[in-house]
Order: C-alpha cells, then structure tokens, then sequence
C-alpha cells in the first residue's frame, strides 16, 4: 500500500496529506488525485449549490454541460460531464458499464447516468 502524500492545493496553495487511506478509496472508485483541500472542496461545492450524495451531487445536470471526446474502447465520439486531465483513458457509457462489469451503484440507484 502506497504511504501518505503531501499535495498542494490549487485553490489555497496550502499543502494537505492525501492519506494511504483516501487515496485507496479514490482508487477503488476511479477517482484522481485530489487538487484541492478539504476545506477548499467544500467551499467549491457550496459554491456549486452541489452538496452530499443524496443532495444531486456535484454535478450539475444540464444539457449544455459536458466536454466531447473519443471513447477510448469503442472510437466513437461521446460527451461526459467533466473535463478529462489525459493521463487516464475516458469510455462511453456502454464500454465503462462493460469495463466496470455494471457494479456502478451510484447509478443503478439514482437511475441516471
């Protein structure tokens, strides 16, 4: 298992840990690394309106939203709704169901993608 890092937060400049323990869990989740501090996050997302996971999440669901790129299974063009950093690939909703083997919970409860 990887040790804590220090990162240093794009809002702030502060340094914060991301511990072994978050990044395991950013990583089970496809998360990436973290760019800003929790406090920072937080204010981010009471600045979005966004806020828990109940509450519509962080992103908010308009149709004008999203960034267009190429399915990195398939080759077909797709929109997601955040902007790619390119050191990961980005699939379609079909190749990351068939990626991920469908065990997504987060949309299999809130029926939306």
């Amino acid at each position: 298992m990887t040790g804590d890092m220090q990162l240093t937060c794009s809002d702030c400049g502060q340094e914060f840990t991301f511990t072994a323990a978050d990044q395991a869990f950013f990583r089970e989740r496809g998360y990436s690394a973290p760019k800003r501090c929790k406090p920072c996050r937080q204010a981010k997302k009471n600045d979005q309106g966004g806020g828990g996971y109940g509450g519509g999440g962080g992103y908010r669901q308009n149709a004008s939203q999203g960034t267009s790129v190429i399915c990195a299974g398939c080759g077909q063009q797709t929109t997601v709704p955040f902007e790619p950093r390119g050191d990961r690939p980005v699939f379609c909703k079909s190749c990351y169901q068939a990626q991920s083997g469908g065990r997504d919970s987060r949309r299999q409860r809130s029926g939306r993608y």
